[in-house]
């Protein structure tokens, strides 16, 4: 494995393995939609890919009324299945958007990013504390790698390489 392969996280099969036809690595993929995964896996004609992986994080409305702003995350993996290689190729985007001012909509903060590796940890308070006032504490923790693993494993195990794109489309 390369420098560039290493910080891209592309992977490759175990020595060994022989290559699952694509539509067997398809159906491999589309597996991972299940109704208890908090992310979808579907196609992705319409996003000049073969597969997406999207998953979706918005804090609880409740929390607006506390705190003048509200997170949204939405982390999207688009796949193109390369045949002649074995190997697919993902483009990892995330977009963070803060909604801040009462109403949410007073003014719009939004950042967009490519690559892996991305974890966010936001805190909130609610509850009645000592005071009479209200507050609590809840811990929210986002990790795009729980997504991007799964679609990873599913493919080295069909014998073919995940090959991450930073540059460049699909």
């Amino acid at each position: 494995m390369g420098l560039f392969d290493r910080l891209t996280g592309t992977r490759r099969p175990p020595a060994g393995l022989a290559p699952l036809p694509a539509e067997e690595v398809r159906a491999a993929l589309l597996g991972l939609d299940r109704p208890n995964v908090p992310y979808v896996v579907r196609y992705g004609a319409a996003e000049q890919a073969d597969l997406v992986a999207e998953w979706r994080i918005t804090e609880p409305a409740w929390q607006r009324l506390f705190v003048e702003s509200q997170l949204t995350h939405a982390v999207r993996i688009r796949m193109r299945l390369n045949r002649h290689d074995h190997e697919v190729r993902a483009l990892e985007e995330q977009r963070e958007v803060t909604r801040v001012g009462n109403p949410p909509t007073l003014r719009i903060a939004s950042g967009y990013s490519r690559g892996p590796d991305r974890t966010v940890t936001r805190q909130w308070t609610v509850g009645r504390g000592a005071g009479g006032h209200l507050e609590a504490t809840e811990t929210f923790r986002f990790d795009a790698a729980e997504l991007r693993d799964a679609l990873r494993d599913a493919v080295l195990a069909s014998g073919w390489t995940w090959r991450s794109v930073v540059f460049g489309g699909l």
